[in-house]
């Protein structure tokens, strides 16, 4: 099946103008003006975009795809993720991790969940390890999995400055980032170390070490949380100007805000206005992570769940109410992500690029459409709000 996708507005995540584009094989054949389609081409379909926005699928590069939490007792273990709800978010390509819990639930485990997303339809790719060092992997060593195992681009979420962590030295944390930087050369991917940032006093000490302590370049590593606090966000700010990629997470319950929580929309505009690229930001959900709420005394009193969909929430409403660029807003979950994973045929609409798209209303900016790999997974019923 050709399909056509007519009179919508582009944005690639640059804006491009009215254009029509073509999808076949799962890529984008063409992108051009006012495409003619012959009466004898059946079998070509053809879906009326006038009025509508057409944006990238969305790329959310921390996510519990097999559950997270447990941080209250069993029971509080979040389930796994389905693809509706990936798919309800715009979502397109996904990077599975663990959390707080390695033991129970295994790298292993999160490879096969992932695998079978992808055979729903969906592009997904896994972090090998969990919280803590020495890293729980597959083939006993970070560099051999990163080289050996299609789907891991990286190591993570490495918890630091967080009382949950396994409080790894310097030196560990250093020898993990420097072992998935080399399985990444040899291999050609990332080799990303995604770093979960607590609310602690040290805050990205042992980044900004790296840094001048180190030949590890500064984007080895990404920390993310970066929005849970003003001062971890502040501190955030700061490797950023030394050229380091932040990442906010855009996942939060509205009823236990935390008076000094950053929203990662409200944090996106507060980024661009202390002069920080917005090339060296982007966002993720912490989809189906548990978001634990603790007392002053760090003591456990309650729990929320993590919603992918927030991921597109967070960019809506820094357009909407906090007047960013949608060119820029888009950036911080396509073409940003792409780049910092090498995720080559993600993250842009452009010809011999995967068609993964979101169709979105000109006039509020709710999801209407959503392709992956060049099939509609998703289609919403006219008027039906996104919120």
């Amino acid at each position: 099946m050709i399909t056509i996708i007519k009179n919508g507005e582009v944005y690639a995540p640059e804006y491009i103008g009215k254009v029509d584009l073509i999808i076949a094989g799962g890529k984008i054949e063409a992108i051009a003006q006012n495409i003619s389609i012959p009466e004898k081409f059946a079998t070509i379909k053809v879906i009326d975009a006038t009025g509508k926005l057409i944006f990238p699928g969305f790329i959310d590069s921390h996510v519990h795809i097999l559950g997270g939490g447990g941080e209250g007792g069993f029971k509080t273990r979040t389930p796994e993720i389905q693809l509706s709800e990936i798919i309800a978010g715009g979502v397109t390509t996904v990077v599975g991790c663990l959390g707080t819990d390695g033991v129970c639930r295994d790298v292993r485990s999160l490879l096969a969940k992932a695998r079978g997303l992808e055979e729903e339809g969906i592009s997904t790719y896994i972090y090998s390890g969990s919280y803590e060092i020495p890293v729980n992997t597959i083939t006993n060593s970070c560099r051999s999995d990163i080289m050996i195992v299609d789907k891991v681009i990286g190591i993570g979420e490495i918890a630091l400055s967080d009382h949950r962590s396994s409080q790894p030295t310097f030196e560990e944390f250093i020898k993990v980032v420097a072992e998935a930087r080399v399985g990444g050369i040899l291999s050609g991917k990332a080799g990303i170390v995604n770093v979960h940032l607590g609310d602690g006093e040290r805050r990205l000490e042992y980044l900004v070490n790296m840094v001048k302590q180190t030949e590890i370049p500064i984007k080895q590593v990404i920390p993310t949380h970066v929005n849970r606090s003003i001062s971890v966000f502040n501190a955030g700010i700061e490797f950023a100007k030394l050229g380091g990629i932040i990442d906010m997470t855009t996942s939060f319950d509205p009823q236990h805000l935390e008076v000094d929580e950053v929203k990662a929309s409200t944090g996106l505009k507060m980024a661009l206005d202390r002069g920080i690229p917005v090339e060296q930001i982007q966002f993720t959900s912490d989809g189906q992570g548990s978001m634990p709420i603790f007392n002053e005394k760090r003591e456990f009193i309650g729990l929320g769940v993590g919603s992918i969909k927030s991921l597109y929430k967070e960019v809506r409403d820094a357009v909407l109410k906090e007047g960013v660029d949608l060119e820029t807003a888009l950036k911080v979950v396509t073409s940003n992500v792409a780049r910092n994973l090498k995720l080559h045929s993600k993250g842009q609409l452009k010809e011999g690029k995967d068609a993964d798209i979101v169709i979105v209303n000109k006039n509020d900016l709710n999801i209407e459409n959503v392709f992956a790999k060049g099939v509609e997974m998703l289609f919403f019923e006219k008027g039906k709000n996104y919120d």
